[in-house]
């Protein structure tokens, strides 16, 4: 029995292995979610979709964008947060928050976003002096923010409203407030745990170490999490259909479970997944209402954002790689041409004379 367990862990590191754990559950995951999508949309009338676009409000989808924007401003501190808890305090508000809405809108979008958003990370902070280890601490600390926020708020909601996610996890409503009871539990053990002293928080070694936040510092994480959740539930709820009514509070714990199934997905914009959990989750509103404000919703936090974010990389390469070597180079020639310099010198010699020029 004690080289049991030794074996089944080799053999699972060697023929399976975590990464292709994962791997197998999004695959599992997005196969489910479309089977079950194409399975509800049956005889949806697009016809009656398109008339539930025009019911929607303006004034409500004027509001849901404003949400959409703040909760995208929050979200700019999740780097800024991480930023400040490595020491690296030298790289500006600007560029964090060039990151945080880059690197989540795109990577979110394109899918498999620890890597994709990883990349973009590295691609900026590099020319503020980080490393990849860096980038790393921080995508870590940055989905540190994320669950703890996403945990906290999801278990307030399932303790006050437990049938909210009965819809969903098919669990009884009892389960589901110990679930939630659970959740603040663990919560709160943490935060006792990183009262224990500096060198609890430690987590790595040699190059690869993190000190997490302490206790104070991760009640400031988990309200940065509230606070992006919050805005995004309330963009939601902003556009859902008048009728039949549904409290914020139990939309949130649906919109949550349906967010964090679309996140573990990795599909590209959760797209499939996360429409499925909510149509099944909320089976009491109209498919096709329901539907008009999953697209609506999709319009304003996946594909505005996304198309931001690529115009604005887009832009950042263009300026960083033709424009600026080309200002530079004009600005060469013409201190050459002031100078007297001849043209015939390599760019190397050139800069050599232009620097003995300006000290004379």
């Amino acid at each position: 029995m004690h080289g049991l367990l030794p074996a089944l862990k080799r053999g699972f590191k060697r023929w399976i292995g975590w990464r292709r754990l994962g791997i197998a559950a999004s695959v599992f995951i997005i196969a489910f979610a479309i089977t079950t999508l194409v399975r509800t949309l049956k005889g949806i009338d697009t016809g009656v979709i398109l008339t539930a676009l025009t019911e929607i409000p303006r004034g409500s989808i004027g509001l849901a964008a404003i949400c959409v924007f703040f909760a995208f401003c929050t979200l700019t501190f999740y780097d800024f947060f991480a930023l400040r808890t490595i020491g690296k305090k030298h790289v500006p508000y600007r560029i964090a928050a060039l990151s945080s809405f880059t690197s989540y809108s795109i990577g979110h979008n394109i899918g498999a976003t620890v890597f994709t958003g990883g990349a973009i990370r590295f691609r900026i902070y590099s020319d503020y002096g980080l490393n990849a280890i860096d980038v790393a601490k921080i995508c870590f600390l940055s989905g540190l923010t994320f669950w703890l926020g996403n945990i906290f708020v999801l278990s307030i909601g399932m303790a006050i409203h437990p049938d909210a996610a009965s819809s969903m996890d098919q669990l009884p409503s009892s389960i589901n407030r110990l679930i939630a009871l659970g959740g603040l539990a663990s919560i709160g053990a943490y935060l006792v745990w990183l009262c224990m002293g500096e060198k609890r928080r430690e987590l790595g070694q040699k190059g690869w170490k993190v000190v997490l936040p302490s206790a104070p510092l991760t009640l400031v994480q988990i309200l940065i999490g509230v606070v992006d959740l919050g805005f995004c539930a309330t963009a939601m709820y902003l556009l859902m259909p008048a009728n039949p009514p549904i409290d914020f509070m139990s939309l949130a714990v649906v919109f949550i479970l349906a967010t964090l199934i679309g996140f573990a997905s990795h599909a590209p914009g959760s797209i499939g997944v996360f429409d499925a959990a909510m149509l099944v989750a909320l089976p009491e509103f109209g498919r096709e209402q329901l539907l008009a404000t999953l697209l609506v919703f999709r319009l304003l936090y996946f594909v505005i954002p996304f198309g931001l974010a690529i115009s604005i990389m887009g832009t950042r390469e263009l300026w960083m790689n033709v424009v600026e070597p080309w200002q530079e180079r004009r600005r060469l020639a013409e201190a050459c041409a002031q100078a007297n310099l001849p043209k015939q010198v390599t760019p190397m010699e050139r800069e050599r004379l232009l620097r003995q020029a300006n000290k004379r």
